[in-house]
């Protein structure tokens, strides 16, 4: 694309410099070859006024060898015969040399006026002038050639140098012309060539023509797009892994009540298998550090007392083998949220397995259900050892030294809350331990509330000192 635009530039540049320079030229010619003349006529005319009161051949010679091109040999007077009465008949006075045929001589004295005639090495101005006797003199001036195309040359040359210059200055425009068109375009095809190999954070600089800037736009929001699509995925897989847990968990203790015997050893042994390759799955997913996530149950609602008794009904099994006292507050009626019943629920299953997996069997724990105005509050409480660093807990992927952790539990119960535009807080319970607090929005906005408990939301995600053992 480049070199056609400078070729194209390079033929329309040279046709315009033919079309101008080349008339100019032949114009310029002309004028040299008419000022050659015009001096040769103005040299003639002088002459003339000698002409008319002597034609002796003293007093002509003296008057020709006056002018510059008498003095160079370029000068002629040629006087036909007269006798004493001025009649014809007697000898011919020529003075100088004659260049002109006798011919052209005679057709000049019978026409009356200028003419030019060709002779050896230029030409030659046979000028009449009438004498007082009658009859008519021919002044002749010599033209040489080289006077006829004085400074032709060296237009020429001008004019072809100024084409030159025209010539380059284009094809160097049209370069940098193409440059500016190619770069971008090489830009975006080298872009969309990386981005086909796999590396999803390249992005083309916005710059260049308009076509190619919007399509620079276009291929930055397809790679945002892409980015994002797959980011969903990983964290899909990872939720849809971490939500595993729960019936892992089930199966853990269960296999635990077994007793002994290679049975029960082999069924223990598999749990714990299953449980590695799950957290394996799911550090793979947290491991591609997505960019960008959806928003989990956006547009999908349920009755959060509901769901919350489903769930507790399922763990109080599990509590009542453990000797663990539960509590549920606050369901009674329907509690409608814009939340899916998968999200609520893995949410739930998250934040009660977490107190199955890091308190003591005999722990008590609660659950809690609060609507307001605009925003409804679960509260899970447990009389656990409680979380030494909330803000590290809530940190993605931070499991602590804790084995068997992935760190994304808390993470998707702090998703789950800001994608209805509320958030998530850690502080102690009245049970003693720990008392994760999570404010569903019902409008969109965020909830706030003057009690103690540490809240983490989007603006505090950084990374804090790991949690002893406790992260959630």
């Amino acid at each position: 694309m480049r070199w056609a635009l400078v070729r194209v530039s390079l033929a329309v540049t040279v046709m315009v410099v033919l079309a101008f320079a080349v008339p100019l030229g032949l114009v310029i010619k002309e004028m040299a070859k008419d000022r050659a003349f015009s001096n040769a006529e103005r040299w003639a005319a002088t002459i003339g006024p000698t002409l008319s009161i002597a034609t002796d051949r003293g007093s002509l010679e003296k008057a020709v060898m006056s002018t510059d091109v008498g003095s160079a040999g370029h000068m002629a007077v040629h006087i036909p015969a007269a006798d004493k009465a001025g009649k014809a008949g007697g000898v011919p006075l020529e003075i100088g040399q004659r260049r002109a045929s006798q011919r052209d001589l005679e057709a000049t004295r019978r026409l009356g006026r200028a003419s030019i005639s060709e002779v050896p090495g230029g030409s030659a101005l046979l000028q009449p002038t009438a004498l007082a006797s009658g009859q008519i003199a021919v002044v002749e001036v010599f033209v040489p050639e080289e006077d006829v195309s004085n400074g032709v040359a060296t237009a020429w040359l001008v004019l072809s140098g100024v084409g030159i210059a025209l010539i380059v200055g284009s094809v160097a425009v049209a370069d940098r012309l193409g440059v500016r068109m190619v770069q971008p375009a090489q830009r975006l095809a080298g872009a969309a060539h990386d981005l086909g190999e796999g590396r999803l954070g390249v992005r083309v600089p916005e710059e260049g023509p308009t076509e190619l800037r919007s399509a620079a736009v276009a291929f930055n929001s397809m790679a945002d797009q892409v980015v994002q699509l797959l980011a969903n995925e990983r964290e899909l897989a990872a939720d849809l892994s971490h939500r595993l847990r729960t019936p892992l968990t089930v199966l853990r203790l269960n296999a635990a009540s077994l007793g002994e015997g290679p049975a029960a050893e082999q069924t223990r042994a598999a749990v714990q298998q299953l449980e590695r390759e799950v957290d394996t799955i799911i550090r793979t997913a947290r491991d591609q550090r997505p960019q960008t996530q959806g928003p989990p149950g956006a547009g999908a609602g349920c009755d959060a007392s509901e769901v919350v008794r489903e769930r507790m009904a399922f763990w109080s099994a599990l509590a009542e083998d453990q000797g663990r006292k539960v509590r549920l507050a606050g369901v009674d009626r329907p509690v409608r949220i814009p939340v899916g019943r998968p999200e609520l629920a893995a949410v739930l299953d998250a934040l009660l397995g977490n107190v199955f997996r890091h308190t003591p069997e005999g722990t008590a724990f609660s659950v809690d259900v609060h609507n307001g105005d605009d925003a409804v509050i679960v509260l899970v409480s447990d009389a656990g050892p409680g979380i030494t660093d909330p803000e590290a807990a809530m940190t993605r992927g931070n499991s602590g030294e804790r084995a068997g952790s992935t760190g994304l539990g808390l993470d998707i119960v702090r998703r789950v809350a800001e994608s209805t535009g509320g958030d998530v807080r850690i502080g102690h319970s009245v049970l003693g331990g720990t008392e994760v607090r999570i404010w569903i929005g019902l409008d969109g906005r965020r909830a706030t509330d003057g009690r103690h408990g540490h809240r983490l939301g989007r603006r505090k995600r950084g990374a804090g000192k790991r949690s002893a053992g406790l992260n959630r």
